[in-house]
């Protein structure tokens, strides 16, 4: 469970909205690259761009740390879109970091880790996105076999599906989140972004969403 401070939380799915790194869009929906309509996309690289933006997410980063009481003596950033984030949070908390490869690299040394990565170290994760969970869980058995000890993985945002839940939960890896899909619903229905037809088609996507998708054509 997540404890950030609310305002926080509020301040950063404000913050995802405004500069279009989420977009709702349930009258026109996204397709998923699994083949599912969505009405939400997001797309966390557009953080990078917004210094007031960034800092934030790396101040809601060390809170989460603080306030779970995480042992962390590593930063650890997701390829790709993870690896800034996680380099403004080392900075901020004075913390050595490194990155994980999708795949050992094919010349070289071969890693799969980069950086700065000592055996027994304790880490944390640091995610842009959650959707599925696949490829953020995937990440935490090349550590494993590294000897590094993944505390939870840290993310920006999650839409909350319930197959996420289920992989963290067989990873035995807690997940913590700076903003979810119901509490950017509720800034969009706080800011009159969306007509009641559009709240409404957002609440049944997350009540259901393969059943959503499939009504509409999509997988």
């Amino acid at each position: 469970m997540n404890r950030l401070d609310p305002a926080l939380r509020s301040r950063i799915a404000q913050d995802l909205l405004r500069i279009g790194a989420v977009t709702l869009s349930p009258l026109k929906p996204f397709t998923w690259a699994s083949g599912r309509f969505s009405p939400v996309y997001c797309d966390n690289r557009l953080t990078l761009g917004y210094p007031e933006v960034r800092s934030a997410i790396a101040e809601g980063f060390e809170s989460l740390i603080r306030q779970h009481a995480l042992q962390c003596e590593l930063v650890v950033g997701t390829a790709t879109a993870g690896i800034p984030h996680a380099a403004w949070l080392a900075h901020r908390m004075n913390l050595p970091m490194a990155y994980v490869r999708n795949a050992p690299k094919g010349h070289g040394k071969g890693n799969q880790i980069e950086g700065f990565a000592p055996k027994g170290a304790r880490a944390v994760v640091i995610e842009d996105l959650v959707s599925t969970g696949m490829s953020s869980t995937a990440v935490l058995q090349p550590l494993d076999a590294a000897g590094i000890k993944v505390e939870a993985v840290l993310a920006i945002f999650t839409y909350g599906l319930d197959i996420a839940t289920r992989a963290f939960s067989n990873a035995e890896v807690p997940l913590f989140t700076l903003s979810d899909f119901p509490i950017l619903l509720e800034e969009a229905k706080r800011s009159g972004l969306l007509s009641d037809l559009e709240m409404a088609s957002l609440e049944s996507w997350y009540k259901d969403p393969d059943g959503w998708s499939v009504k509409r054509g999509g997988k």
